[in-house]
């Protein structure tokens, strides 16, 4: 009998609560704080904290800290503003540093 296997998520590395799907990933090749990050299309079970400027590698963004909602965390940001025209893909999306997440149902 076969298994049933669901899907492939990421989860806080604190607490293991579910932050997002394997398949919502967009890239790998991003820097969060900490190190590489990915950038993810959708976020769950976070907390998105207030809005600032942020002067990053790709120039000024309006972004949000985000943590996990239930051990509080903080996992990467939430990019809400892109000034660059090249940038505006980011706006929604959510950086999850690679070293505050772990891998779950693989």
């Amino acid at each position: 009998m076969a298994e049933l296997v669901g899907p492939r998520l990421y989860s806080c590395c604190n607490c293991r609560n579910h932050v997002s799907l394997h398949d919502d990933i967009i890239s790998k090749a991003f820097q969060g704080k900490n190190g590489r990050a990915f950038l993810f299309s959708h976020a769950m079970n976070i907390i998105v904290g207030a809005k600032e400027n942020r002067h990053l590698r790709t120039g000024l963004h309006t972004v949000a800290d985000i943590c996990c909602a239930d051990c509080r965390e903080v996992l990467g940001w939430k990019y809400e503003r892109a000034y660059d025209v090249s940038q505006k893909y980011k706006e929604g999306k959510f950086i999850l540093e690679k070293s505050k997440i772990v891998k779950e149902n693989w």
